[in-house]
């Protein structure tokens, strides 16, 4: 448990210089109220692929605009849209475990147990990498679904 406690210790570090624009809100938006930066939550989860979405295929759920691929895609997201929602709002996974909400690389993601999760990536982190390496999963998203509780409340 010491190099995972060494890890957020370098985690907080990196994060708190470098991602000091942060969104303030329970779900990882950009400026225009587009989840995902644009990337289809169906691509994520039914084909494990992160891919751009099309804003002709646009849906809407609690006032947030999803794009996906196809018709057939908005479709599918349109009959079961809470599926479909990204794990800890769409903010990184790792950074939840870790008690902060940060930004996302939307390339960096694992579906899982029919749920997908977002990683931060940049020059200095790859939070995917630091996921895959800790054994215990479970207590990873044990952690960052308690955590998740609060997050979900504030305004960072």
């Amino acid at each position: 448990m010491k190099p995972l406690k060494n890890t957020l210790i370098a985690l907080a570090l990196i994060l708190t210089t470098s991602l000091s624009a942060q969104d303030k809100m329970a779900n990882n938006l950009d400026n225009s109220s587009i989840a995902l930066q644009g990337y289809s939550a169906v691509s994520y989860l039914d084909l494990g692929l992160a891919q751009i979405g099309n804003k002709s295929y646009k849906s809407e759920y609690k006032k947030v605009a999803y794009y996906f691929t196809s018709a057939e895609q908005k479709s599918t997201f349109d009959k079961n849209p809470a599926k479909y929602m990204p794990q800890y709002g769409g903010f990184c996974a790792f950074g939840t475990y870790a008690g902060a909400k940060f930004r996302v690389d939307p390339n960096k993601f694992i579906v899982e147990n029919g749920k997908y999760y977002l990683y931060l990536n940049n020059v200095e982190l790859d939070a995917k990498q630091l996921w895959l390496a800790e054994k215990n999963h479970s207590q990873l998203k044990g952690i960052a679904d308690k955590n998740w509780v609060k997050l979900s409340k504030t305004h960072n």
